[in-house]
């Protein structure tokens, strides 16, 4: 076991070496003691158009037995576009295991860059890049800050959806999707959607199974957070999305701590009606999430459970107000 440890250790040093030396500046160190990286990656060295932070974690079973733990950070990356993404760098961790991976994933997400570059329109492009949301700009020095501050707290909680080996579940497995109460204010709606899950592959079903639906894939975002309890361990794997709507997520997660949600994903979307709504978009995110919540009887607090005694878990009306596909 100690040798194991020592080669992925010394495989480890070796590739952030070269990664180091190949990409220069782009390559950041953001905690070398817990093995956390990111990578500045563009379509082009000259005049980028479209950028992405890739963040990962080196655990110590890497490589040999494991995969990195990764996030990619962009403004604009959101929807169909990370679902794409994400799976071409899985497939080409299952289609090298045991190997270092992290070059092969730079290139990936370069590749994915330069094509989106191409078949994009110009003015598009320059839109896409520069709004986080319709309502507050961060330049993409800002976000991959703002990532880099995220980080550590989200990859320690967090496992990469296709690489769990105790799995309860199958990417068949999808889990009941209940939907809430809509909320509308100035011609924008919110409206939380919430799932049972036991581990993040039913995360990543219950994503593509809401995108089916024209109308959620056509939100203006697509905000997620979920936590996972292990009894094993009495430890949390949970994570969270913005979907365009910077620290939207983190709120979001913030707000099913507190509350003390378990085994559960919540998903509000926005559809964007184009008047500004300043602070009061978040209220109404976290507002929608937990009336869901508790009307679900998720939230295990005792404020909550004195407000809403005698609810049973996972037994409201299964089609409420489920969007127009």
């Amino acid at each position: 076991m100690a040798d194991t440890e020592e080669e992925n250790l010394q495989s480890q040093i070796d590739e952030i070496e070269a990664l180091s030396s190949i990409y220069g500046d782009d390559w950041c160190v953001i905690d070398e003691a817990a093995r956390i990286f990111c990578i500045k990656v563009s379509d082009s060295t000259d005049d980028p158009k479209w950028i992405i932070c890739l963040q990962v974690i080196l655990p110590p079973e890497y490589p040999i037995s494991a995969p990195p733990l990764y996030q990619l950070n962009a403004p604009w990356l959101r929807g169909q576009d990370r679902t794409i993404l994400s799976d071409s760098l899985e497939e080409l961790y299952l289609q090298n295991i045991g190997e270092n991976i992290l070059y092969l994933w730079v290139e990936k997400v370069r590749e994915f860059l330069v094509e989106k570059s191409q078949t994009s329109d110009a003015a598009d492009q320059g839109t896409s890049l520069k709004s986080t949301t319709e309502e507050n700009y961060v330049d993409d020095d800002h976000e991959i800050l703002l990532g880099a501050e995220l980080s550590y707290d989200l990859f320690q909680n967090s496992i990469v959806s296709g690489y769990m080996n105790d799995s309860e579940a199958t990417k068949e497995d999808i889990p009941t999707i209940e939907h809430g109460e809509p909320i509308s204010d100035r011609r924008s709606t919110f409206q939380a959607h919430l799932a049972h899950v036991v581990n993040p592959l039913q995360v990543k079903a219950v994503l593509n199974k809401l995108y089916e639906n024209k109308k959620i894939a056509a939100a203006a975002h697509n905000i997620y957070a979920y936590r996972i309890h292990s009894k094993k361990t009495n430890t949390f794997i949970q994570d969270c999305e913005d979907d365009g709507e910077t620290a939207a997520g983190k709120r979001l997660l913030h707000l099913m701590q507190i509350l003390d949600a378990r085994d559960v994903m919540v998903v509000v979307s926005r559809w964007y009606g184009g008047i500004l709504l300043g602070p009061d978009r978040f209220k109404h995110i976290n507002n929608c999430a937990r009336n869901i919540l508790v009307e679900h009887n998720y939230t295990n607090t005792m404020e909550e459970s004195a407000r809403h005694p005698g609810k049973n878990k996972h037994t409201a009306k299964e089609n409420k107000k489920r969007p127009d596909k």
